[in-house]
């Protein structure tokens, strides 16, 4: 299970036109599933998530977490990251898993954020989105479980 993970001040994702999740200042999740993954892994990775201290504290260092700040967290489906680019000039999607299994673990991956107290908006799961962020820094990051 990857996430690529954004420090934001705002961020949205939209399909066919219309805002279906949106964020002020907090973490952009792009996550992708592979085929190998499972509950627990989706459980450790939003924990990992949730406490990731990306933000800055009063001395400017990065040492706090998302709801330490008061931030919200945007998760967006995305297979791609699971992509092997090792060889050619074309991506290869086979480390992504199936559909089915990947749905199942975004919801629950989203669900164990949401059991954490957040607001979880999220992208619309096999959909073409726009996805429209600033990141604050830059600062991002790749977790892997």
């Amino acid at each position: 299970m990857i996430a690529l993970i954004q420090r934001v001040s705002e961020a949205s994702v939209t399909v066919n036109n219309q805002v279906i999740g949106e964020i002020a200042r907090g973490i952009l999740v792009l996550l992708a599933i592979e085929p190998h993954d499972d509950e627990a892994k989706a459980t450790r990775l939003a924990e990992r998530v949730a406490g990731y201290r990306i933000f800055e504290d009063q001395q400017g260092k990065m040492n706090l977490n998302v709801a330490q700040i008061g931030g919200d967290i945007l998760v967006v489906s995305q297979f791609t990251l699971a992509a092997d680019t090792t060889r050619g000039m074309r991506p290869s999607f086979t480390r992504a898993a199936k559909p089915e299994i990947s749905k199942h673990l975004y919801q629950y991956f989203c669900q164990q954020l949401q059991s954490k107290g957040f607001q979880v908006p999220t992208g619309e799961f096999g959909a073409d989105m726009k996805v429209t962020l600033v990141n604050d820094g830059p600062v991002t990051f790749t977790l892997k479980c």
